[in-house]
């Protein structure tokens, strides 16, 4: 068996989806995608061609081994997640090939079903409120918040005081049988971490999540001091290398590698590895397609210390339709219940594409970009 193509797709409103077809018929997908740089992700994904058509796609670990080390340059969301997308495809080839899920070919099931969360959003108290009582309504145990507005280096007692009334609106809203998590989206700087980690920890987080940024994280020794939550971080590292100093730092409880992100199933499987060896919990970061998320669960599936699983599959926009699974033809592989998500048994990933639909869909190819915050004296700031 030879690969005979590769094939990339723009999805709305943000994704990026890659196909890569054999001369025995059978084609694998993948989701390589850096958000709000999908045609950088097309270029740097085309500049494999070459090397890749003719290959055997089955040496899953050799052609991951090639595209980490022929890079001189090495790393980084562009390069890594290029890896990330074609090992997805090609564990979703060897998965059909061998008629298995791809967490077979991982060593098998540890776990019959996963843990998942839902964020939920608003803008006042109120709205966050009552976004946090419809996900318990619709059967979740665990939701996450990203509260903060654009904050200063160092902010003010107002800024303090308006994220702790929204986070403890949401936890008056679900009381204290459902657990929350606390993203600050790498937007607090240090000095300001401190204060509101500090402040937030009377509502019992399930962890904080990126209290600062990854490049920052010689400061989460500093900011663990300042409560008794566990310290989550990862969603942008790329690599078991991006990692091995975290690890040895020892602040870190919960890992959030992106299997579209850093180097796919391959990558994120050993991330995990390395995690168990240092007692760290792993709760992949995924806001993505569907392809990424059944990555997600294929190696959760297989994965000891995976504990809880980010998604967004299970959202519906105006109309009960949703723009992350519409693309597929099997729209019902994913069965959550009661916060959590059965794991899909078909073979390789699972998911069934409408290769129709994904090519309408192309037409259309969007250019999404981040937005860009700003703090009240016109500082750029993170978003």
């Amino acid at each position: 068996m030879k690969i005979t193509d590769m094939k990339l797709y723009f999805m709305p409103h943000r994704f990026l989806l890659l196909k890569i077809e054999t001369d025995a018929g059978i084609c694998g997908w993948g989701e390589p995608l850096v958000e709000g740089r999908a045609a950088t992700l097309e270029a740097s994904v085309n500049e494999w061609r070459d090397y890749f058509i003719g290959k055997d796609p089955l040496r899953i670990e050799e052609h991951w081994q090639t595209m980490y080390r022929r890079a001189f340059y090495r790393g980084g969301p562009v390069l890594m997640s290029t890896i990330a997308g074609i090992d997805q495809a090609l564990w979703d080839i060897k998965g059909r090939y061998y008629h298995a899920p791809v967490y077979e070919m991982l060593g098998g099931k540890v776990k019959d079903k996963i843990k998942v969360y839902r964020s939920i959003h608003g803008d006042t108290p109120e709205e966050v409120a009552e976004d946090a009582r419809q996900a318990v309504r619709e059967g979740y145990t665990v939701i996450k918040t990203s509260p903060t507005d654009p904050t200063h280096y160092v902010d003010t007692l107002q800024s303090v005081n308006k994220l702790v009334e929204k986070v403890g609106a949401i936890r008056d809203a679900i009381g204290n049988n459902i657990d929350m998590a606390i993203d600050f989206h790498g937007r607090i700087h240090k000095p300001m971490a401190k204060v509101l980690v500090r402040e937030l920890d009377q509502f019992h987080p399930l962890f904080m999540e990126e209290p600062v940024l990854p490049e920052n994280k010689e400061a989460l020794r500093e900011v663990a001091k300042y409560t008794s939550a566990p310290i989550a971080i990862g969603e942008r590292m790329y690599s078991r290398w991006d990692y091995k100093s975290l690890f040895e730092q020892g602040y870190v409880d919960i890992i959030q590698p992106d299997l579209s992100h850093a180097g796919g199933i391959s990558e994120a499987r050993r991330i995990a590895a390395m995690a168990e060896a240092y007692d760290v919990a792993v709760a992949p970061h995924c806001p993505l397609d569907a392809i990424a998320f059944s990555s997600c669960i294929q190696m959760g599936a297989a994965t000891p210390n995976l504990v809880l699983q980010e998604q967004s599959i299970d959202i519906h926009d105006a109309g009960d339709t949703n723009p992350r699974i519409n693309f597929l033809k099997n729209k019902e592989v994913f069965h959550f219940k009661d916060g959590f998500v059965e794991i899909p048994e078909g073979p390789g990933l699972g998911v069934e594409v409408d290769e129709e639909m994904v090519q309408e869909q192309n037409k259309n190819r969007h250019n999404w970009k981040n937005p860009m915050w700003r703090t009240y004296d016109g500082t750029p700031i993170e978003w």
